[in-house]
């Protein structure tokens, strides 16, 4: 079990900071929007993060549809962290999106909306081309977030159960490739936390944001538009 790592107090003037230098800088990045890699209207679905709904991500969907993919939020309405409950609904979404598109869907995953995406590719990996998780607690669920006592008053949940049920469900592979991008200004999720111990599929990408200002990021949505339009691994 995981000792060092302690949860991070929230900083609500560090992550609005780190917002509002992302969407400065967005304007920016249209001169560079033609040399970055295009989508050929592959399917993509964007999770948001724990007690945010499809509005948080919609800067980061209108990006990638101007980049030419079928961007698709979750919805679901609020993610309220019921992850079981949110794998089996996200399964038939991408079960009917992947029919549609008559291919597997990317999905991008944005801290707890992450853990989910991680979720459904591991027990599905024939549905899912890749993953992408923005700040996602990948170690400990909520006991190294600033969400911690939320989770231990509102809900019951003894942390270190969960850590230990997450450590065990970690041994199973997600067969898919995953990008990890996560930030040391995280004042949300202890940014040790989102390193996967499963280093073989995963591709870990520090990065210069905060934790809330991950889905405004120009250098998030660079990589995030590079990693979705590398090929599949089986293609």
């Amino acid at each position: 079990m995981v000792t060092a790592i302690q949860a991070p107090r929230f900083d609500p003037l560090l992550e609005s900071i780190g917002i509002a230098d992302g969407m400065a800088r967005l304007p920016l990045y249209a001169f560079e929007m033609p040399w970055l890699p295009r989508g050929n209207g592959e399917p993509v679905v964007v999770m948001p993060g724990f007690m945010t709904g499809d509005g948080s991500t919609m800067v980061l969907r209108g990006f990638l549809r101007s980049l030419g993919y079928r961007v698709h939020g979750w919805g679901l309405g609020v993610n309220r962290g019921d992850v079981l409950h949110l794998r089996r609904e996200m399964i038939a979404r991408v079960e009917d999106l992947a029919r549609h598109h008559d291919e597997p869907v990317r999905l991008i995953g944005w801290s707890l909306g992450g853990v989910v995406a991680r979720e459904v590719a591991r027990s599905r990996p024939d549905l899912v081309h890749s993953v992408v998780t923005m700040g996602t607690p990948v170690l400990g669920g909520p006991k190294y977030t600033a969400a911690a006592p939320i989770y231990q008053r509102m809900f019951g949940e003894d942390l270190d159960a969960v850590e230990a049920l997450i450590a065990a469900n970690n041994k199973v592979p997600i067969r898919v490739p995953v990008t990890a991008i996560y930030t040391r200004r995280d004042s949300v999720v202890a940014w040790e936390a989102c390193l996967d111990p499963d280093g073989e599929t995963v591709e870990h990408i520090d990065v210069g944001s905060t934790h809330l200002g991950l889905g405004f990021s120009p250098e998030v949505f660079r990589i995030i538009a590079r990693r979705l339009a590398k090929p599949s691994p089986e293609a």
